[in-house]
């Protein structure tokens, strides 16, 4: 509640750091998802600096603020310039997500088609499901191959329909850290007239780099004919603060669908181009000073070094028995599947148990459960503990067995009403499976992820939805 008199800036200090004890650490590698990490804290330094410069200008109107558009011009620029196409047009956006609701959007308005459809693979982002919630597209899915996890261009063929005013490629696409065959799913929707998006949210601003490095990486950007708009975040392999994107479109054309502007009222000016109004500039002016504090050659040697972890990670993975990482990443994020005599989800507990945090992933579409590890410019320096830590939580879930399930439980769950539900019951299901949602304690998972892992997908979504209401209750 708000207290009735101000309170002082230490006092407030205290009490955040206080509610801060429980968070993964945001530095050193340990948290091999959600933050980036350059191990450079004086790049970090002038990224807090310019963001709190930044902090109070908002983003609604560039004329009364002629330096955000100055930064935006030379961020998206320099996005432009690695991506293949100097003077591509683009929008700095919040996240991948909002750079893909865009890119959506301007696809829609572009074609004009009734009853819109988008033909993803099943690997893409669910950002893309979520632009179609909300702008009123279908989605169609195309399975991929289960060795290679790539889409095939083929079945992207066969998925196009005269309603399709979208197709998606990936660069990498986030659960295999593959990239999907872009130049031939480029030509196929190019032969139909189908604009096409490359999702480059976390590869964009990597494989560039990893190329320079000596990996072995596909044409995937704007130079690919065929290719229409691309997104490539910074606040992943660009190491800005959260939150910093880009979308690029080929033409100016195609970027002024993504634009929404309003007149139908009596008050100021709407034109936006972004999917929010007023919006601080502080992650653009982070992303600005991040990007000077790296330099092309800062950039260069992070991606050496992510190169160079990923590989002796893979290496190493392999020969742990009873693991093995799924397809052949191109970029520096690693899926590593168990065996019936390591179950992934108690691995990942105990990895948590030793201080490092594992992102486990659930099976979908014929691809196994499997944990996930995103590998940046600081975990050179820890690869071996890591290697280590993931060895002996291996050994431990090889001690412990998989994860129990109660008998029945996901028949249960799945035949139930969880609208119906109110919170305290909803609490007590979760009990059930040894979670208190009450409680700030980090709990075992294994169950829990198993019990998710045998229900199908719709279940799953009503299930995190009812846990995110319950957790902000």
């Amino acid at each position: 509640m708000l207290a009735e008199s101000g309170r002082s800036v230490g006092e407030l200090l205290a009490e955040l750091a206080g509610m801060k004890a429980a968070d993964l650490p945001v530095r050193g590698g340990k948290v091999t998802a959600y933050v980036y990490d350059t191990g450079r804290p004086e790049v970090h330094a002038a990224a807090q600096a310019a963001y709190a410069e930044m902090l109070e200008v908002n983003m609604l109107d560039p004329t009364a603020f002629p330096s955000m558009v100055a930064l935006e011009k030379q961020v998206v620029g320099a996005v432009a310039e690695l991506l293949g196409e100097p003077a591509a047009p683009g929008v700095f956006t919040s996240g991948g997500t909002e750079s893909i609701m865009l890119a959506v959007k301007a696809a829609r308005d572009a074609r004009g088609v009734a009853g819109a459809q988008i033909v993803v693979p099943v690997t893409a982002h669910p950002a893309f499901h979520k632009a179609a919630h909300y702008l009123g597209l279908e989605v169609v899915a195309v399975p991929v191959d289960l060795e290679s996890f790539q889409v095939s261009p083929a079945a992207v063929a066969e998925a196009i329909t005269d309603r399709t005013v979208l197709v998606v490629a990936s660069a990498p696409s986030y659960p295999q850290g593959v990239i999907d065959p872009v130049a031939e799913v480029a030509a196929v929707a190019a032969a139909r007239g189908v604009f096409c998006h490359v999702d480059a949210c976390v590869g964009g601003w990597l494989l560039p780099w990893l190329r320079e490095a000596g990996a072995e990486v596909p044409p995937f950007d704007l130079r690919v004919p065929g290719v229409t708009s691309i997104s490539c975040d910074l606040h992943k392999f660009g190491y800005a603060p959260k939150g910093a994107s880009v979308v690029l479109f080929k033409d100016a054309g195609l970027r002024r669908k993504a634009y929404f502007a309003s007149a139908a009222w009596p008050g100021y000016t709407i034109i936006n181009s972004t999917v929010q109004s007023s919006r601080s500039a502080g992650p653009l002016g982070g992303a600005w000073a991040t990007l000077g504090a790296l330099g092309r050659e800062g950039y260069r040697e992070l991606g050496r070094q992510t190169l160079e972890a990923t590989r002796l990670l893979v290496d190493g993975v392999r020969a742990i028995p009873g693991l093995r990482v799924l397809g052949e990443p191109a970029a520096s994020l690693v899926a590593i599947a168990g065996s019936p005599e390591v179950d992934v989800f108690v691995l990942a507990d105990e990895a948590r148990r030793l201080g490092w945090f594992l992102q486990p992933q659930l099976s979908y579409a014929g691809i196994p459960a499997n944990i996930h590890i995103t590998v940046t410019g600081v975990t050179l320096q820890g690869v071996g503990e890591m290697l280590d830590v993931i060895a002996k939580a291996a050994e431990a879930a090889r001690d412990r067995g998989p994860a129990v399930v109660p008998e029945g439980l996901p028949e249960l769950i799945a035949g139930l009403d969880l609208d119906a539900l109110d919170d305290a019951t909803f609490v007590e299901l979760a009990a059930s499976v040894g979670i208190d949602l009450r409680s700030r304690e980090q709990p075992e998972m294994a169950a829990v992820n198993a019990v998710l892992d045998a229900l199908p997908a719709a279940t799953r979504e009503a299930i995190l939805v009812r846990f995110l209401s319950v957790i902000y209750s």
